[in-house]
């Protein structure tokens, strides 16, 4: 049998969009620009984690942190053009999940 080789695109995207939490943050992000505590609060996750998460996923350029100076300072969390990108694969999976689950 041949041996094939697991592409290593694919590898690194399952790798990212597979920890947990990471691809219901993007959910969350896909209709607008969200405030820290508003993607904390629509998820059963610690303020750590979710710190955590969105700095990996503003290092791989799906997500931009955008500081405003006000007092108190505002921050908000937006998908990049790269981070939209994921919409059809996030729609598809949840079309999926409702179908088979």
């Amino acid at each position: 049998m041949k041996e094939t080789l697991l592409c290593p695109r694919l590898a690194k995207a399952m790798e990212l969009l597979g920890k947990r939490w990471t691809a219901l943050i993007i959910f969350q992000l896909i209709d607008g620009a969200k405030r820290f505590n508003e993607i904390e609060s629509s998820l059963p996750i610690s303020g750590r984690l979710l710190s955590e998460r969105l700095k990996e996923l503003e290092k791989e350029g799906l997500v931009e942190r955008t500081v405003f100076s006000e007092v108190p300072v505002r921050v908000e969390y937006n998908l990049t053009d790269k981070g939209y990108a994921l919409k059809d694969v996030i729609d598809g999976i949840e079309s999926w999940s409702k179908e088979w689950f």
